[in-house]
């Protein structure tokens, strides 16, 4: 099918106080799906490649994989670097420009740059999204009569995590549609307070971290370094695969790290759930580079500039390793590509420290500083649900009962 997307973002004070809109029409102009959003602080560049993550989220929603769009938007740069004819100097703007052309692959794009005043829908909604915010509330959504789609959309479930939303194909003619604030870092479900969960099957990430090793008796940071399991990380492993081989869990997949901690903690409840471990590298742990086997003392005498650096911004990597920013592109790959492969499974995933905190930070909707927040023991499980009507909900954080 063929979709429209009109996007725009806006700051007043560059940087000030951010919104942006999107808009999904189909190609005689009906409108099929609005989105808008505050964004606090921040500038034009960055609200406006926030409206068009949230015009691709919609599309998505909307048309399914491979759907023909054509992007529209006001802004020079937005267009030409999703293009590629403009390179990204800004690394602000990188992950945002990663995050978008990740769903552009999932759709056949095509760009094109139009005039301000072509594009007042998506302009429209940025500026409700910041005036709402000003007053103190949130850009309500307006309602949409249901276009004539039959024959145009398929029936299909959005993308699990999806966080805009759009009419569903199957809507008894007539009945409304309602629009939803969306953002890539903020929710659009229907039920997006998550007091309750959507009716439709989650895909149930279970996020086991391996179990101990030298390094995690010393406290050193341990990487993309392969250290083995401690007889007491052996046997932390065992005692998750017994929890997990009761119910309610019912492991269907489990997939793993490629590094050997993770990969001998996964064997170890696979063995005992009769299941085989695929193995994916988008969990592996972040590369530490320069600090991999030292301890953080040892790291503050020798790196003091560099460790500051780091620990005040996730786009600062280690000396010769990988930044946190770098890393969140890693897995969120990793999440998506998952998700699609075993819609509605429950899937064990055997990881590492940073790869699982970015998950939940994902699926909390919470800034990249509330990394430095969370805390995860060895063996520890979390879990969240993937909803594709729906919000993403974490049910459980660094539980560590089947170690007591």
């Amino acid at each position: 099918m063929n979709l429209v997307i009109e996007a725009d973002g806006g700051s007043r004070g560059n940087p000030g106080p951010a919104g942006y809109g999107a808009v999904v029409k189909d190609p005689d102009g009906q409108v099929l799906a609005e989105a808008a959003d505050s964004l606090g602080v921040t500038t034009n560049n960055v609200a406006e490649y926030q409206g068009l993550i949230a015009g691709l989220r919609s599309a998505l929603s909307l048309g399914g994989e491979g759907a023909t769009v054509e992007v529209r938007m006001d802004s020079k740069l937005v267009i030409e670097q999703m293009a590629g004819r403009w390179k990204i100097k800004n690394e602000g703007l990188r992950p945002l420009a990663h995050e978008a052309a990740d769903l552009a692959r999932r759709l056949r794009v095509t760009w094109k740059w139009i005039p301000r005043e072509r594009n007042r829908d998506a302009d429209r909604l940025a500026n409700e999204a910041m005036d709402a915010a000003a007053r103190g509330g949130k850009w309500q959504a307006t309602t949409l009569p249901t276009p004539a789609l039959t024959g145009q959309l398929k029936d299909h479930a959005p993308a699990a995590g999806a966080e805009s939303r759009a009419p569903a194909a199957t809507r008894p003619a007539g009945e409304p549609v309602a629009t939803t604030a969306a953002a890539s870092t903020r929710p659009g479900p229907k039920s997006g307070s998550g007091w309750m969960g959507p009716a439709a099957t989650a895909t149930t990430f279970l996020l086991l971290r391996h179990g101990e090793t030298p390094f995690s008796v010393d406290r050193r940071f341990s990487g993309i370094g392969d250290p083995e399991l401690t007889p007491k990380g052996v046997a932390q492993a065992e005692a998750a695969a017994v929890r997990l081989s009761r119910p309610p869990y019912e492991l269907e997949v489990i997939v793993s790290s490629p590094l050997r901690r993770a990969r001998e903690t996964a064997e170890i409840v696979a063995a005992r759930a009769d299941l085989k471990v695929a193995v994916d590298d988008g969990l592996r742990e972040v590369d530490f580079g320069a600090w991999e086997g030292h301890t953080f003392t040892e790291i503050q005498r020798r790196w003091p500039d560099e460790l500051a650096a780091w620990l005040a911004d996730p786009s600062v990597a280690p000396p010769g390793g990988e930044s946190f920013d770098q890393a969140a592109l890693r897995v969120q790959d990793a999440r998506d590509r998952l998700l699609l492969e075993h819609k509605g499974k429950k899937v064990l995933l055997v990881s590492h420290v940073t790869p699982i905190k970015l998950l939940l930070r994902f699926a909390l909707l919470a800034p990249p500083a509330a990394l430095y927040r969370m805390h995860l023991d060895v063996a520890s499980l979390s879990t969240v649900d993937y909803f594709p009507d729906g919000p993403e909900l974490v049910r459980a954080f660094n539980d560590t009962s089947h170690l007591r």
